[in-house]
């Protein structure tokens, strides 16, 4: 291709295309906005910016002039000229070719690789561009050309699959899916996406950022790999940017690999511009101006002004948020080619003992503020730096700092129990506990963990067992690190620790031994002054007592704990006591306080974008309103795959009571519902957001209280069933029944939905009205 090629001059004649000829994907949008921006008589510079290999030469050659928009097109590639002089006079060329060309409407110069011409190219444009000079121009350059007039249009990469897509139907719509199909199809003519490798090339997509060159160059090797086997390939070598390259012979030198499109990106950067990008670099994708400002080589003054125009050059980029404070990310593969720089000057260790100092310090910083009225604010902040903590994580743990590991892990407890990072925490504080750095030489000497904080790290792994479902191996853990505080002396934290032993015990179905646990650690908590904590354990105690049939005083502990949580302004730990006091409402047949107490608690969970114990929630809510609602059905199908996905993506399971209802009353829903309905409501569920979910929940009407008509097709009841609706009608609870029986109490709750079933009840009051009728 020359480096000026010129178009017919007849009317509405489009440019020659100037890019490689790969497929255009995904940009209807920004096509849309072109036309009408190019269409627009006070527009005289459009500019397309963006990155390297996100396509804006496709989008210019896509542009389709309507007919007698302009009365000539002059395209030029001035990628390859010699010098910024060269370039401006190709330029002047041009608009002299078409001043001569006749006609009332204005000509239009397109301009392809506008990058690093700088002042003489833009001199020229200002003065070319003028309304008396009857010329509009469409430019690609990776940042604006800043010529008065100028009207920018930024590229982006294509939007990559959603997390969790897999299926071939859903990701066929999906631009960087699209795309790579397109350019796979060139090198393998029968490829198409199959339930076989539509999750590798997902992946792919995601791994890739969506980078269109990087796209194609991906799909280019699938020749010689499959998605699944290119993927693995492109994952053991820590990135795409040494394995990404075979570009056509004819594209320009950069769109070749990735490796020489990130060269050609930072070419020409001032040693402060590389100083910060080389430190930005280390960042995992995703930071906010707060840590940028504590890990910059530069004063702030300079930061800012530096920052500024790597954002103009695209090496940083803006990510895209509805609100709170800007965050923004490098690019790959100027990322990758950034940290291959510093390694080789023996910079990166330095960057990255900057990078993890910084989040340890804004980690145990913003510890003591995860209660109050700012807990959702702070740990939404945390939840925005998870991938740059676990880095931090790694670094620490690399270099040996046993100690100030096993202080952040501690730290993290409430933020990964909201997240739902429950293995990530586990797998870290057995780590650490047992002092092991994974990949480390295992010669090099570590210095020992203090053993209290190794006690705290066996309780915080026994917590994170907990709340993935596991109560056996909970207690067990909670008894091991009780045993080391008391050896320790530490009364403060023998009492934490006995408040969530006495906890996993009534997880595990062990009342009486929750009671003798979380009683004295109610009294030692709160003559220490721990607030917090000794309102969770407040609760937990009145849900043992409530199991042991001690309703009275249940109640007077459950205010007392909803009390307390209310004055620390801890959202988490009242929206567990409001499901505590919705569990208490629903045995006293108080549907609609257990309604309004749940759907607090989901307005809670909300705040703090909770995912641990969301699930719960909402089953809760939905089997209430199942037992009023029949007609929900498939309203309650969408939310409990909802539900069933979010425990998938955190790793918990439920108890097995929980899990027998939840069962249950999905076997209700297929036998009432049409088999399609079922299937369509249960798919469509299990790939909402979990946000999605919440908003149904409760945007869903309040249960209807009035006590449903028996049906007349009522079933007979089996003796067992007799036996336990009569005790159902003395008051008895489910764990007094199973006592009395010498049965579980799963049995028992089975036997009393049968019973609720078949006596086309709602309530345990109806079914105490329809035992009184037998007698």
């Amino acid at each position: 291709m020359t480096v000026a090629q010129q178009a017919p001059s007849r009317p509405g004649v489009r440019p020659a295309p100037t890019d490689s000829g790969r497929p255009l994907a995904g940009r209807d949008a920004e096509l849309m906005v072109l036309r009408g921006r190019l269409a627009d008589s006070d527009a005289r510079l459009v500019t397309l910016t963006g990155p390297g290999g996100v396509g804006k030469s496709a989008l210019a050659a896509a542009f389709e002039p309507a007919p007698g928009q302009f009365r000539g097109v002059r395209t030029a590639n001035l990628a390859p000229a010699a010098s910024a002089d060269e370039a401006a006079a190709i330029v002047l060329r041009l608009a002299a070719e078409l001043r001569r060309v006749p006609g009332d409407a204005d000509a239009l110069l397109v301009l392809d690789g506008c990058d690093h011409h700088g002042e003489p190219l833009t001199t020229v444009l200002g003065e070319l561009l003028t309304p008396a000079g009857r010329l509009t121009a469409l430019a690609t350059s990776r940042e604006p050309l800043r010529v008065v007039g100028e009207r920018l249009l930024p590229v982006g990469r294509l939007p990559v699959p959603p997390a969790g897509a897999e299926d071939p139907g859903e990701l066929a719509d999906n631009a960087s899916v699209v795309l790579f199909t397109r350019a796979a199809r060139d090198t393998v003519p029968g490829f198409a996406l199959t339930e076989e490798n539509a999750p590798a090339v997902a992946a792919l997509c995601t791994l890739l950022e969506g980078l269109p060159l990087a796209l194609e160059l991906a799909a280019g090797r699938l020749r010689l790999f499959t998605p699944q086997v290119l993927l693995a390939r492109l994952r053991h070598r820590g990135g795409a940017l040494t394995a990404l390259s075979g570009g056509p012979a004819g594209a320009p030198a950069r769109h070749r690999s990735l490796a020489a499109l990130a060269e050609s990106a930072v070419a020409g950067l001032s040693r402060g511009q590389l100083a910060l990008l080389g430190q930005l670099a280390v960042f995992e994708p995703g930071f906010g101006l707060p840590m940028l400002e504590r890990v910059s080589p530069l004063p702030r003054a300079d930061t800012d002004v530096v920052l500024d125009s790597l954002l103009d050059r695209s090496l940083v980029v803006a990510l895209d948020q509805e609100q709170g404070e800007p965050r923004f990310a490098v690019p790959e593969p100027v990322r990758s080619h950034m940290a291959e720089e510093l390694a080789a000057d023996g910079l990166l260790d330095a960057a990255l003992d900057r990078h993890a100092a910084a989040y340890r310090q804004l980690v145990t910083t913003v510890e003591p503020r995860l209660t109050g009225p700012r807990q959702g604010q702070w740990l939404r902040v945390l939840a925005a730096e998870h991938p740059n903590v676990v880095a931090a994580l790694r670094r620490l743990h690399q270099c040996g700092a046993a100690e100030d590991v096993a202080t952040l892990v501690l730290a993290l407890c409430r933020p990964w129990l909201v997240q739902g990072h429950l293995q990530d925490g586990v797998e870290w504080c057995e780590t650490v506990a047992r002092d092991e750095t994974p990949g480390a030489d295992a010669a090099t000497p570590r210095p020992a963990l203090s053993e209290p904080l190794r006690a705290r790290l066996v309780d915080l792994s026994a917590t994170f067992t907990l709340a993935l479902g596991d109560a056996d191996l909970a207690v067990r853990r909670h008894r091991r690190a009780l045993a080391l505080c008391k050896r320790l002396g530490d009364r403060r934290q023998t009492a934490l620790v006995s408040a969530r032993m006495g906890l996993a015990l009534l997880r595990f179905d062990d009342p009486a031994g929750a009671v003798a646990a979380l009683a004295p650690a109610v009294t030692a908590l709160e003559s220490l002054g721990a607030a917090a904590a000794a309102a969770d354990a407040t609760v937990a105690l009145a849900a043992a007592l409530r199991a042991q049939g001690d309703a009275r005083k249940a109640r007077d502990l459950l205010e007392k704990g909803l009390d307390a949580h209310r004055r620390v302004a801890d959202a988490r730990g009242l929206a567990a006591a409001l499901r505590e006091w919705a569990a208490a409402a629903g045995e006293r047949d108080d549907t609609r306080g257990a309604a309004r107490a749940l759907r607090e608690s989901l307005e809670l969970y909300r705040t703090l974008d909770e995912r641990t114990e969301l699930p719960g929630a909402l089953e809760e809510l939905t089997l209430l309103r199942l037992r009023t609602d029949p007609s929900a059905g498939l309203r309650a199908t969408r939310t409990l795959a909802a539900c069933a996905a979010l425990r998938r993506a955190v790793g918990s399971t439920p108890a097995p009571a929980r899990r027998a209802a939840v069962d249950e009353t999905l076997d209700a829903l297929r036998s009432r519902l049409h088999p399609t309905g079922y299937q369509a409501a249960w798919a469509e569920g299990a790939r909402m957001l979990p946000s999605t979910a919440l908003e149904e929940a409760l945007a869903a009407p309040d249960p209807d209280t009035r006590p449903a008509a028996p049906t007349p097709e009522a079933q007979p009841l089996t003796p067992r069933q007799v036996q336990v609706a009569m005790l159902v009608a003395e008051g008895l609870t489910n764990r007094q029944i199973a006592s009395r029986l010498d049965i579980s109490e799963w049995t028992v709750v089975n036997h009393v939905r049968q019973i609720m079933r078949r006596l086309g009840c709602t309530s345990r009051l109806q079914v105490a009205w329809s035992v009184g009728r037998w007698t």
